[in-house]
């Protein structure tokens, strides 16, 4: 088990499952990226929203991933689904939203993405 400090001071519990010498008493360290990619993007695409005068208030993501067989065991797919709450929001402007932050924005996309074929949809919820 360990405990991962940032720059910003901020600390998250990173541990593995029993059977590979770890205690189970944290994320593991490719749940971590995959959490990672999603604030980094999750973020990018309500900074976009807000920018865009969209009415969202809220922002879930759900990912999905697939990973290499034999080692190094990389993400091979990554799928992304965004829900977006809010009254009146365009599909139009998320949309758009989400594709600049996944070709423009969003390093650890960007990143991931030279190793994993990452795909977007979304989903409105009006309210």
């Amino acid at each position: 088990m360990f405990v991962g400090e940032s720059g910003s001071g901020h600390s998250v519990v990173i541990d593995g499952p029993p059977e590979h010498g770890g205690r189970n008493l944290g994320i593991r360290p490719m749940e971590l990226l995959l959490q990672g990619l999603g604030g980094c993007t999750a973020f990018d695409v309500m900074m976009i929203l807000k920018k865009a005068r969209q009415p969202v208030t809220d922002c879930v993501l759900e990912i999905e991933a697939e990973r290499a067989e034999t080692e190094p065991k990389v993400f091979t797919k990554i799928h992304i689904h965004f829900i977006v709450s809010g009254t009146g929001v365009s599909e139009k402007h998320v949309q758009r939203a989400i594709d600049l932050s996944a070709e423009k924005y969003c390093s650890a996309s960007i990143m991931l993405g030279q190793v994993a074929e990452i795909t977007h949809d979304f989903e409105l919820i009006e309210g």
